[in-house]
């Protein structure tokens, strides 16, 4: 066979093969959950700058990821009686419960990635007893320890929250996320934060629309986005600013950036089951 057919038919072959492949890829759908809304929240607690007077009431969301045999939540919720005692809570449905409208039992879950330890993100990771819980390997080491030495250190994480996770650890279910631009199922990535808290995370995943990116509360509104403007509640407001301007290179659109507690986002895509809404 001549060079120039030898060619020929490996620029065929390399033809043919690329299809396939980017068939291949992982493809999720993605669906906000809303379980819980927290009534009047000052909107200057979320982005920075904005008038104090000014009150939202702020959706309370997981988000599920569903495909590749898997069944993966972006964070958790909360459901703990200590949380109602210190928060005023309407339409509050158990995160576990929140899934039936989309068929899912809460022994289906596979995986659960908490972008953070908040209480209303990270509480509710015993609810799901299959559940592989992934996060930020210095997220776990600092809360688990060295942040209890100072008082200032540990606003918003739960004592008892941080003994759950520990103690799902020692029993093997829980993967640790060391660092930037982890693939940790295929098609599902995780970024470092804006450092929300001390080492806070945000979720890439692959659909048929291309990445959608789940800031969690690395960006908690549309506005923090839109008017480029940090969130009120960070460790480091110049790396929010450079995690905000990061989603925007990850995601297929702007529009596929989904902000952490915005009640937006169930008007903004279509409600596919009562309180849950298909990004797309």
């Amino acid at each position: 066979m001549s060079l120039h057919r030898i060619f020929l038919s490996l620029l065929i072959a390399s033809l043919s093969i690329a299809p396939l492949t980017a068939q291949s890829k992982p493809q999720y759908e993605v669906y906000a959950i809303r379980y819980a809304t927290l009534p009047d929240f000052r909107v200057s607690e979320l982005v920075a700058g904005a008038d104090p007077a000014r009150k939202l009431d702020i959706a309370m969301m997981i988000w599920l990821l569903r495909g590749n045999g898997h069944n993966i939540l972006v964070d958790s919720g909360f459901y703990h009686d200590r949380f109602f005692r210190d928060w005023h809570v309407n339409d509050f449905t158990k995160p576990s419960d929140a899934l039936k409208p989309l068929g899912l039992k809460p022994e289906d879950i596979t995986d659960i990635v908490i972008t953070h330890m908040h209480w209303d993100h990270a509480d509710g990771m015993d609810l799901f007893p299959n559940a592989r819980i992934w996060i930020q390997k210095d997220e776990l080491q600092y809360y688990a320890g060295e942040a209890w030495q100072s008082k200032e250190a540990h606003g918003g994480i739960d004592p008892g929250d941080v003994l759950t996770l520990v103690k799902l650890y020692t029993e093997d279910h829980v993967g640790m996320v060391n660092g930037d631009a982890q693939e940790i199922i295929p098609g599902i990535i995780c970024y470092t934060g804006g450092r929300h808290t001390y080492a806070s995370q945000y979720v890439g995943v692959s659909t048929s629309a291309g990445t959608v990116v789940l800031a969690s509360d690395n960006m908690y509104l549309y506005e923090n986005l839109e008017k480029h403007v940090p969130i009120a509640a960070t460790l480091d407001a110049v790396s929010n600013l450079r995690a905000q301007d990061r989603m925007k290179q990850l995601a297929a659109s702007p529009g596929l950036i989904v902000p952490g507690h915005d009640p937006a986002v169930m008007t903004k895509f279509p409600l596919v089951a009562p309180g849950a809404a298909k990004i797309q």
